[in-house]
């Protein structure tokens, strides 16, 4: 007996792919801010890892998960490329959950650092979050998704801090440590449930390792030496060995690349104006808006010594709630931008939020020793967070194809998290200058934050001036997307 399917109701059908649109969004939302949680829990956190472990190396707490991400981003957005997003998603997610694993139950600041290290990996996810919001959403929805994924950072700033105080008072950084690994394998479940994988496959089907060896190990070779730079002395034999050694690799890189059939990065994508001036602006400001948050944690964070501290000694409640305004701004600015992006450059928006931001620390340069100079501080900076964040992916995904977009997000995630890396190692040098050692721990004076702050302040100013190098491009309303659906 034969059996006729009666179609939906048009209604019915909206209805359900609003819900399932709903649901995608919810799981790469988890996805893409617990990149930005762990890094804001780790944050928090890093004043008791020091003093429990007794180490002046606290950098290295938050800056392993860095390192490692840099290094296996390259191969993780070719892989995404050739055997699919989700699949390398979910990949990156078990490692992680691996990683997160052992620093729970390490006993010494060696294992920490090795936990750390492993659940880095995780960083990967980010990209390739943002590069299937491209392939799974229709036109309509893409500039909104990528607007709350975006957005989802004020969210990690606003719940973050109370989140950690409730942790850090309570079960102290263990319990931290513990909450990041159920948070892993949460993401682990929502992306296998609800997220469809993309139909979107490079031309290319073969790894390019030797490509991602030299590029990771280059990359990873000069950010060790950045972090070891004021150890070893920056104008030491070994800072410049090993400087020397990373440019070496990354020339032949360059060089191997141009040999390679199947390349890492196509050169013919990475040549393009729109695109490398997009990436390079891009990865200046987000990165170094991203490294602020070491300066302000340590801030707000680290205790009030005389002669030898002059933080301001809060607790993690007491920080929360001074900067959730902060917080509510960067979501206001995220969301905004994804719903303005189809009306407006996005290039006018990368340059007012990053113009926000420099105002904001500007201001906070010297206007940071009580309760409202910090609130008056982060509206502006912010606003300008948001704006900036939300930025990054709707300009990419304007200045390349579809096969490119997993791709480009890598190359600008990458960019970004190395410039992370260097400005938030910088900062510690630059606020070590004025500070001392006091029983095995680093703390920091009142000059020591103001220069932190200046350095981050610069910049972001070096970022928005590369925004007038970008050539207009696609508009948000005219590029191919919706492959998925």
């Amino acid at each position: 007996m034969s059996q006729t399917q009666t179609p939906l109701p048009e209604t019915e059908e909206r209805s359900l792919s609003t819900t399932r649109n709903v649901l995608v969004i919810v799981a790469l939302v988890w996805t893409v801010q617990l990149v930005a949680l762990v890094a804001a829990l780790s944050g928090i956190a890093q004043a008791d890892v020091a003093i429990h472990f007794r180490t002046t190396n606290i950098a290295w707490f938050t800056l392993m998960t860095l390192l490692t991400g840099t290094f296996f981003l390259p191969f993780a957005v070719k892989a995404a490329a050739i055997f699919g997003k989700k699949r390398v998603l979910l990949a990156a997610t078990g490692l992680g959950f691996v990683g997160d694993l052992v620093a729970a139950v390490a006993t010494d600041y060696r294992t920490l650092l090795i936990g750390r290290g492993v659940a880095g990996i995780y960083a990967a996810t980010a990209p390739l979050a943002y590069a299937i919001t491209r392939d799974v959403f229709p036109r309509r929805w893409v500039g909104l998704a990528s607007g709350i994924l975006a957005g989802g950072i004020g969210l990690v700033a606003f719940g973050g801090p109370f989140l950690s105080g409730w942790l850090l008072d309570d079960y102290g950084f263990r319990g931290v440590l513990w909450f990041m690994a159920i948070s892993t394998a949460l993401s682990f479940v929502l992306v296998a449930a609800f997220v469809p994988e993309s139909p979107i496959r490079a031309a290319a089907g073969r790894m390019d390792w030797a490509g991602g060896i030299l590029l990771g190990g280059g990359i990873t070779a000069l950010v060790y030496a950045v972090g070891e730079g004021s150890n070893w002395g920056w104008s030491s034999g070994k800072f410049i060995t090993w400087v020397v050694a990373s440019a070496v690799t990354l020339i032949v890189f360059v060089l191997v690349e141009r040999r390679v059939a199947e390349p890492l990065f196509p050169s013919a994508m990475t040549r393009r104006r729109p695109v490398w001036t997009v990436l390079l602006a891009t990865s200046v400001a987000a990165g170094a808006l991203s490294a602020v948050g070491v300066v302000i944690q340590l801030l707000i964070l680290m205790p009030k010594i005389p002669t030898i501290s002059d933080g301001l000694g809060w607790s993690g409640t007491h920080n929360a709630i001074v900067t959730s305004p902060i917080s509510a701004m960067i979501i206001v600015g995220a969301v905004g931008t994804g719903a303005l992006a189809r009306r407006m450059d996005s290039r006018i928006l990368l340059g007012v939020g990053a113009l926000l931001a420099i105002f904001g620390y500007g201001l906070g340069t010297h206007l940071h020793h009580t309760a409202p100079q910090i609130i008056g501080m982060g509206v502006f900076a912010g606003l300008g967070t948001g704006i900036v964040m939300a930025s990054v992916p709707i300009m990419i995904i304007e200045a390349v194809t579809p096969e490119e977009q997993a791709l480009a997000n890598g190359v600008q995630t990458l960019g970004m998290g190395v410039a992370q890396i260097i400005v938030s190692q910088v900062a510690f040098v630059v606020m070590a200058q004025h500070g001392a050692v006091l029983k095995g721990t680093q703390f920091y004076l009142d000059a020591g934050f103001t220069n932190g702050l200046w350095l981050v302040v610069g910049c972001v100013t070096v970022g928005a001036a590369l925004v007038l190098l970008i050539p207009k491009t696609k508009h948000l309303d005219e590029v191919v997307v919706g492959q998925a659906l």
